[in-house]
């Protein structure tokens, strides 16, 4: 059982990692880096469920991954939406420059 959530973990943080690099979008982008750690967090209960010694910490890690995660995505919003607010657009190739 432990290879197909190892699997498909995999498979998540890959697709996470191709719109992290590839896409232009800043919201895809943010979107594909909580897709990763979403990956990450389900390698995280899947070893502590059938890890060597089953125990709870994955889980507990877990969740607190999921806390700053959640944090991330909140920041990371309120920083695209004040750089859409003075440039106009959320293409990750516009924002090269500090200050204009």
């Amino acid at each position: 059982m432990l290879p197909s959530y190892l699997t498909m973990a995999a498979i998540l943080f890959c697709i996470g990692l191709y719109g992290a690099l590839v896409k232009r979008n800043a919201v895809i982008v943010l979107l594909s880096i909580e897709l990763m750690l979403n990956a990450v967090n389900l390698n995280l209960v899947a070893f502590s469920k059938y890890g060597v010694v089953p125990a709870l910490t994955g889980q507990i890690f877990s969740l607190f991954t999921i806390t700053v995660a959640a944090a991330e995505a909140a920041v990371g919003v309120a920083i695209l939406i004040a750089l859409f607010r003075s440039r106009g657009t959320v293409q990750v190739d516009e924002y090269d420059e500090m200050k204009r």
